[in-house]
């Protein structure tokens, strides 16, 4: 992490709601158009999501937004495993700061990249928060 992440305040009561909902520690807030995106310490995925998801349906509720929740990892591809899931990835090779995705099939790498690469611009921007990485790619 390079640059020093600065949160407006709309992003503090979100931060300051999903802790006092979850109970989970939070490390990160990320507030697209229609969707949150919230960064769980590691180990604190179940607690952050609650029983059968109740807690993410209670945030989706109050924030009027979609809400995604994604365990932090140290390790870079274990990271990018955790930001793409439930999507399947069959393997992640890095090789000079490019990380490269390799899908279990067609629909998957459809779904990872998205119309535009917007999907895939998006999870490169959140993994760059965190790591040195150059460019994700799927192949």
């Amino acid at each position: 992490m390079s640059a020093k992440i600065v949160y407006d305040m709309s992003a503090m009561k979100f931060m300051s709601l999903f802790e006092t909902i979850t109970r989970a520690k939070l490390k990160d807030c990320i507030i697209k158009e229609n969707l949150v995106l919230f960064i769980v310490h590691p180990n604190e995925i179940g607690k952050a999501v609650g029983a059968k998801g109740v807690n993410v349906r209670k945030l989706e509720k109050v924030l009027n937004k979609k809400v995604k929740i994604v365990e932090f990892s140290p390790e870079p591809v274990n990271f990018i495993k955790n930001l793409v899931h439930p999507l399947k990835v069959k393997e992640i090779t890095e090789e000079e700061g490019i990380y490269t995705l390799t899908p279990v099939d067609l629909k998957t790498r459809g779904l990872l990249i998205g119309r535009n690469a917007s999907h895939l611009r998006a999870y490169e921007d959140v993994v760059k928060r965190y790591f040195p990485v150059k460019e994700l790619k799927v192949i």
